[in-house]
């Protein structure tokens, strides 16, 4: 039997906290059971800092807001191999968190998309990782500025995983 403390801990470890520029947290639960390896490539990453100061390189109103590149230029990624897809048929919707990937499925890196809508990106369907879904603070990605590239666009502030982020500020 867990207690409530063990529960929450657990969930912890599944929730990302990512401040952005656009004035707050966005909270986003990862989805292992359906993307294990994705999760595993973004909660290293965090843990590395990676996504700290990375801006929001590519918005479109309607359809989603991406970052995850360090150039801020759409072009670049992390250190790491490419990943193979784990494509599934979850149901893309306002906030479902996919990576972006190149023009071949396995090209997926350390790029990911949350979208806008419950309908702008339901063709992305079966075709991009889904690894994550915003579960509160929609409104600050609303915010973020539009554009490819934005001409003054918003970044990450700090992304952190939830068990971590107080600790860590300690």
């Amino acid at each position: 039997m867990t207690t409530a403390a063990q529960d929450t801990q657990a969930g912890e470890e599944n929730t990302l906290n990512m401040e952005v520029s656009s004035g707050g947290t966005v909270v986003i639960e990862l989805l292992p059971d359906i993307a294990p390896k994705h999760v595993e490539r973004i909660k290293q990453l965090t843990a590395e800092g990676f996504y700290d100061g990375v801006v929001f390189h590519r918005v479109i109103t309607g359809f989603m807001a991406q970052t995850g590149d360090p150039t801020g230029t759409g072009m670049g990624g992390s250190k790491y191999d490419d990943l193979p897809a784990e494509f599934s048929q979850y149901e893309y919707k306002r906030g479902t968190v996919g990576m972006a990937r190149g023009g071949s499925p396995d090209s997926a890196n350390s790029q990911f998309f949350i979208c806008f809508t419950d309908t702008g990106c339901s063709f992305l369907r079966g075709q991009y990782t889904v690894f994550g879904q915003v579960t509160s603070g929609m409104e600050y990605i609303d915010a973020v500025a539009v554009g490819e590239p934005p001409a003054n666009p918003d970044n990450i502030i700090s992304l952190k995983i939830a068990g971590e982020s107080s600790e860590a500020a300690e």
